[in-house]
């Protein structure tokens, strides 16, 4: 079974990758966050920062592309292919609305005609290996029967699939009818992705479909970096190690971040998780939640630490 992890915007960037896969391990991709390719044709800095090669060093990463324009995405394929990728994903899975309504993300679903050009172009003339992570549709998981007549048209590296429509957002049951449908039918090998957050989602998931080979997980990487390890038949979190890696991820936004309100923003984000692996969580969330300096941050994860037990 090959798993990947998923790219969450703001969250699994390089820093938190790094970490994940220094202290854990478990994945055979790791998805960067998407790139949105710009007027002006260059990469954010954080987007520089995310695929620089030495921040991805002795994992498999995928830069992800956000767009629905074929020459930005032929563009930045280009210069990715300068920094040595060879695989890019394009995201028709992303449910913002702000992305939608610039028909980006799932929204470029909506219009199955110009997605049928825009891969027509692009597999023309992309000098890498392109995956798609796709939604099942707008609304309708009917919508991806015509989706996948699409895809099937390309030599696609790999159909990573979200079964949800745009409307679900993260909520309501993935269809996994649809989804065995697409396992089926689908030219390209499929990953699965959605709502693994747990061996016993991972076996109930493989129980159904004997003959998956690829996962790919997010939120559940989140609430436990050490998911994909135990996916392997690996032991579960133990708290030493959850020091190691949250000393890793905080000292890493300490160096790449400045002012204290900057950093905690995103300790506090990676605790919404994470907390829940404490057998006292909710005391210490709040805490966490109530800091504005990091000297206050830091010795409320010292109390945490020393004074709470993980959940068995």
């Amino acid at each position: 079974m090959k798993i990947y992890l998923a790219p969450l915007e703001g969250i699994t960037g390089w820093i938190y990758r790094s970490a994940v896969h220094e202290c854990f391990g478990g994945f055979d991709k790791y998805f960067i966050p998407f790139i949105r390719p710009n007027q002006k044709g260059h990469f954010s800095a954080r987007e520089k920062k995310d695929i620089l090669p030495e921040h991805n060093k002795e994992m498999q990463a995928v830069p992800q592309i956000l767009t629905n324009c074929s020459e930005d995405f032929l563009y930045t394929a280009e210069k990715l292919q300068e920094y040595g990728y060879e695989e890019i994903n394009l995201n028709l899975g992303c449910p913002s609305k702000t992305v939608v309504t610039k028909g980006r993300g799932s929204g470029f679903l909506s219009d199955p005609d110009k997605l049928d050009r825009f891969l027509e172009e692009v597999f023309d003339r992309c000098p890498l290996k392109v995956s798609v992570k796709t939604r099942l549709g707008m609304e309708d998981a009917e919508e991806f029967h015509r989706l996948l007549a699409i895809y099937n048209r390309y030599p696609l590296e790999e159909l990573i699939m979200h079964p949800r429509v745009q409307k679900d957002f993260y909520k309501n049951t993935p269809n996994l009818q649809v989804f065995g449908e697409a396992l089926l039918k689908s030219r390209a090998s499929v990953c699965y992705n959605g709502d693994i957050t747990s061996v016993s989602d991972y076996c109930k998931l493989k129980d159904r479909f004997p003959d998956l080979e690829c996962i790919m997980t997010g939120r559940g990487v989140l609430a436990d970096p050490s998911l994909a390890r135990q996916l392997r038949g690996g032991k579960g979190l133990d708290k030493e190690e959850l020091r190691r890696f949250h000393d890793i991820v905080y000292e890493g936004y300490c160096q790449e971040m400045s002012g204290d309100r900057t950093i905690l923003y995103k300790m506090k984000e990676l605790w919404f998780y994470l907390a829940g692996v404490f057998a006292d969580s909710k005391k210490y969330a709040k805490k966490i939640k109530k800091a504005e300096r990091c000297t206050v941050y830091e010795q409320i994860i010292e109390e945490l630490f020393e004074g709470t037990n993980l959940l068995s």
